[in-house]
């Protein structure tokens, strides 16, 4: 029985904590591959030679054989059944050495956790919990960093060398075990620094233990019920006239205690405390106000619920710059619709906003805006928009937060005619209420004079001189305009392809490449950051290997391209020829020009044919290597460098609407958009999305909000393809023609977090199914209606939308196409014979409807996670163009205060182990379940999520793969998991190196909280079967340079414009 049928397998596992995963026969052929290279004293990132291999796989397949006949009566098996399956197959099939050795290694396991367990620690509330020698390892390391400029590692090994020592000390004093308390371990750590002569350190830690001796005595004392005035006594403040006033206490408590309303678990007297620590005699209007807001987040990490306390006092900061005035929040109820009208008026004379603006029935629109829809930003949310996104006018922001949602509602209602004003206020409602917002273009620019809205924009640069610098400068027009760009640079031809003109040499497509990165540098974006853009390869490019060497440090510079991201265009042809270890064939295009312009069958046939000419001799510029080569150096590029991406070419095409007009040659900036491109159209994609958690409740899915949402968003998309500025005419003619629009969702993690889901869990993967097919089936639905009201689009006829095909439909098509290789769920929940009906009377109004976006910057404005990402952190410091905030998970802190658990101890847990509550031993286990964060999510949960996905999605989505250890042969696994999975496209490879220390600054007073070191043990094996591999089965640990800037785990916001 093969491996590709095991992998099918739905046997659940039970861990030793009690934790329930997906069990994954990759892992057991990888753990007893391991096996076979130790006894054999094979390097493990080597091949086994054929015989081993085939010894692997009949071990493998009697394991899975056996595992899979014992689940049909159980509901899951335990992680020491497998391990013991393992050993006896090893032995029955006569592997008897390896059998021992495993065998040996789970023993002494076993006998070193027996031992830890003797012990345990007494914390100073009294609890008694187990015995974590990392933990002091981790406090060793700390104190190191913190006071010496030595390498990490060198730190590192330091730490475990001292831990040792301590481990071995603590078993001498108490042999037969003990309840150990915190101060002795403590004294421990300060005698063995001692005794290897660490004295400064030494030193160094024990004045830090009295010092946190003494503020634990402080805050055990504080009292909250007073405010010390007299700290602020006859302070004088400096008004931005320059006269200066005597501090007025009242209006100060006032201001603060009004912020704090309807807020019951913050306190304004600890906001005033904090405040007057930052005071001084002779400061500014200016700096007290920044002073109050920075006491708001001092406590964030305390309590969520002071990011509206702090958003609020900017808010009152932000009425007084707009307004001229101060102005208390019931005063700005009033002044709203007054200062609308101004700011619309005022807006245009200064040339900021198009004339056509005043068309609208500004009274009726100001009487609309709702002033308590301000109380709805947290800090973050409100602070971005006021630096990047609020227009100005001699940096002084004109725009409040309603008065910008309405400015961009009527950008988009332009079109409307005699109903421009109701749909101003329709718009308005859902983007003022966080239940769909627009992407970064749209925001910026809806309403002005160049309303550049689109976000993404596709090219495919032809091999001709004067199409690739047409390009490039289409490319700065474009960037220039806040768009995001994806370059497809396939029909290039290769370094030594003859040049006909010269009869010279070409140098390939690497030197275009090139000036292409400094374009991206040269011209920004709306000049408020670096342009952004992505170049695309087609992996039979006779220039792929050096394409992925364009991100390296090492090398010759003049052929490297340092801030242009890139990604891999790959057949279906070749991730076969991997998966069957065959050989791949690299070409020219000069030679090969039809290749790029098919897929599916008809591409593996002509692909084939080359290859047969080229063995012929008929084909003169050629290479054959193993693909298996090239797919690892792919993946070490992908460690190295964080590129290029991995995205797949046929599933892009073969399920595309639009097939009867063109092809996809290439993905966008962000991997979600796809789009036929050629020498006349540049595609055009308009962005927004739908906030997944504005939709659900705890006993599921809002159908008719989630429908009105849709439709009025699908409206407002489609509306941006009449209105909109458009820098190139390839871009106006692509986007007018065809109508595509990209309708996504954010959220997704709040709405599993509403309603008790772990992402780690089945019912994550269903919610996925369902939530999207609704989208789907709205927003499909929508676009329908709006052909019914406007007409279809002009290249309608033909496409699968004319030959009755849904996204649901394409499955079995890529299917058969592909030849199998495809393992994709089918099911649906909803009767879609009247989509099916309507669309049969009416057609489409769009080409293309939904694809998902990374949302990160417009998720931090409405205060939801980013797209469909994971967690990053339970608490973690974001940093952005706007500074660095505290972000804690909110739902988890509410979780725990229900359960009495929330306090300064379980505060100091999450910031020790690094945002994470698996390790907190209070923590009950189905809230660690329900908190998992992205690098201890298994994979096959968030790819079976995306999976389910994109079987309603027309388009793709942006997804982010995380592993905390990558090794070769786990990202290799889970690329060709994506794959089967159906997966058109990938984005970031995060990665989490297993060394890192992040800083985090969350005191006001500036003092650094240096942060846990990640890398727990068996973090990276979090879901595994193999739970505590011996040596012989762990894979090979990824390289250093994991932890490189591309591979950070810290998400990146590269661009803005499909966020």
């Amino acid at each position: 029985m093969s491996n590709e049928t095991f992998s099918e397998i739905n046997i659940k596992v039970q861990k030793r904590n009690g934790q329930i995963v997906a069990f994954n026969a990759l892992r057991i052929k990888n753990a007893i591959a391991n096996a076979f290279k130790e006894q054999s004293n094979l390097p493990k990132e080597t091949d086994l030679p054929e015989a081993l291999q085939h010894d692997v796989d009949k071990a493998t397949n009697c394991v899975l054989f056996v595992l899979s006949e014992r689940s049909r009566n159980k509901e899951f098996l335990t992680v020491e059944e497998i391990q013991d399956e393992v050993i006896r197959q090893l032995y029955e099939n006569t592997y008897k050495d390896v059998a021992e050795r495993y065998a040996s290694y789970r023993k002494q396991h076993a006998a070193r956790r027996a031992v830890l367990d003797l012990y345990s620690i007494i914390k100073r509330d009294g609890r008694v919990v187990s015995f974590k020698p990392e933990k002091i390892s981790t406090a060793i390391a700390k104190a190191f960093y913190a006071h010496s400029a030595e390498d990490f590692n060198i730190i590192l090994e330091r730490a475990k060398h001292l831990t040792n020592l301590i481990v071995a000390e603590i078993q001498t004093l108490w042999p037969d075990g003990k309840a150990i308390h915190i101060e002795e371990i403590q004294d421990l750590v300060e005698k063995a620094l001692m005794k290897e002569s660490h004295h400064e350190i030494a030193k160094k830690y024990i004045l830090y233990r009295e010092q946190r001796t003494k503020t634990r005595q402080l805050e055990a004392k504080k009292d909250d019920a007073s405010v010390d005035w007299g700290m602020v006594k006859n302070f004088k403040v400096i008004m931005p006239s320059g006269e200066e006033k005597l501090l007025d206490s009242e209006a100060l408590r006032f201001k603060i205690e009004t912020c704090c309303q309807g807020l019951p678990n913050v306190s304004a007297n600890k906001i005033l405390n904090e405040s007057f620590k930052n005071y001084c005699d002779g400061m500014s209007e200016d700096q007290m106000f920044l002073s109050n807001i920075m006491a708001a987040k001092s406590f964030l990490e305390v309590e969520p619920d002071y990011a509206f306390v702090a958003a609020r006092l900017l808010l009152l900061r932000e009425y007084q710059e707009a307004m001229g005035h101060d102005i208390s929040f019931e005063g700005m109820k009033a002044e709203y619709s007054i200062c609308f009208e101004a700011f619309i008026k005022k807006a245009i004379a200064y040339e900021l906003l198009n004339p056509d603006l005043l068309q609208f029935d500004l009274k009726r629109l100001g009487h609309a805006l709702d002033a308590r829809r301000d109380f709805l930003f947290r800090y973050m949310g409100l602070q971005t928009l006021y630096d990047r996104y609020f227009i100005h006018w001699d940096d002084r922001r004109l725009e409040l937060p309603q008065i910008f949602w309405m400015r961009v509602a009527m950008g988009l209602a332009k079109s409307e005619g005699a109903q421009k004003n109701e749909r101003a206020i329709e718009f308005y409602n859902v983007l003022s209420t966080f239940r769909f917002t627009s992407s970064t273009p749209t925001l910026f620019n809806s309403g002005t004079l160049h309303s550049q809205l689109s976000s993404c924009f596709l090219t495919t640069v032809e091999d001709d001189l004067h199409h690739i610098f047409k390009c490039i400068q289409d490319d700065a027009m474009l960037s220039k305009w806040s768009g995001g760009l994806g370059n497809d640079w396939t029909n290039i031809r290769a370094m030594g392809a003859r040049i006909k003109g010269t009869n010279g040499r070409s140098q390939g497509v690497v030197p275009f490449l090139k000036v292409a990165n400094d374009t991206a540098v040269a011209v920004n974006q709306g000049g408020k950051r670096q342009g952004a853009m992505c170049a695309y390869l087609e992996t039979w490019h006779l220039d792929i290997e050096e394409f992925l060497e364009l991100r390296k440090n090492t090398g010759d510079d003049r052929r490297r391209t340092h801030d242009m991201h890139t990604a891999n265009w790959i057949p279906d042809l070749f991730m076969k020829r991997v998966k069957h270890n065959q050989d791949w064939t690299l070409f020219t295009p000069q030679e090969t020009r039809d290749l790029h312009h098919l897929y599916g069958q008809a591409f593996e046939k002509r692909y084939e044919e080359y290859e047969r000419l080229a063995k012929e001799g008929k084909v003169k510029q050629f290479k054959t290597i193993p693909a298996v080569q090239l797919w690892r150096k792919m993946l070490n590029m992908l460690f190295e460098t964080g590129h290029p991406w991995i995205t797949w070419k046929d599933p892009s095409n073969i399920r595309s609407p639009q097939d009867h007009v063109g092809v996809v040659h290439s993905s966008n900036l962000c991997t979600e958009i796809l789009l036929n491109t050629s020498k006349e159209e540049t595609a055009v994609c308009n962005l927004g999305s739908i906030n997944l958690a504005a939709h659900v409740t705890p006993d599921g899915i809002n159908h008719s909000k989630l429908r009105e949402t849709v439709r009025t968003a699908v409206r407002m998309l489609d509306n941006v393809i009449d209105i909109n500025y458009y820098p190139t005419a390839e871009a106006k003619l692509a986007n007018q023609r065809h109508r595509p629009i990209g309708l996504g969702l954010m959220g997704f993690h709040d709405a599993l977090f509403i309603q008790n889901i772990s992402y780690a869990a089945q019912e994550a993967v269903e919610f996925s199914d369902a939530s999207m097919e609704a989208i789907s089936y709205y927003a499909i639905l929508a676009s329908i209606e709006l052909a019914k009201e406007r007409g279809a689009y002009a290249s309608y006829k033909g496409s699968k939308w004319d030959r009755g095909l849904l996204p649901i439909d394409t499955l079995d098509i890529l299917e058969k196409e592909r030849g199998g290789y495809l393992s994709v769920d089918r099911s649906a929940r909803m009767d879609w014979s009247p989509v099916r009906e309507e669309l049969k009377k009416n057609g489409v109004r769009n080409s293309l409807v939904m694809a998902i976006a990374p949302t990160a910057t417009i998720a931090n404005i409405i205060g939801v996670t980013a797209s469909i990402e994971p967690i990053y952190k339970n608490i973690f410091v974001k940093s952005n163009l706007s500074g660095e905030f505290t972000v804690v998970n909110e739902f988890l802190v509410a979780d725990l205060k229900k359960l009495g658990l929330w306090d300064r101890e379980m505060i100091d847990d999450l910031k020790y182990f690094d945002g994470s509550v698996q390790e907190i031993e209070r923590i009950p286990e189905d809230v660690k379940r329900k908190y998992a964060t992205a690098f201890e999510i298994d994979y096959e949960w968030i790819i079976e999520a995306a999976s389910r996905r994109q079987k309603w999605i027309d388009m793709g989505q942006s997804l982010n793969l995380y592993q905390a250890k990558p090794s070769g042969q786990k990202v290799s696994n889970m690329y060709m998991f994506g794959w089967e999975k159906g997966l058109k496209t990938t984005y970031y490879l995060r990665s989490m190196g297993a060394t890192r220390i992040e800083k985090s600054t969350l005191d006001i007073t500036k003092e650094k909280y240096v942060g846990n070191i990640v890398g727990r043990r068996d973090r990276d094996d979090k879901g595994h079967v193999v739970e505590e591999a011996p040596a012989a089965v762990e894979t090979s640990e990824a390289p250093a340079t994991t932890s490189a800037p591309q591979l950070s785990a810290e998400p990146k916001e590269d661009c803005e414009a499909c966020q």
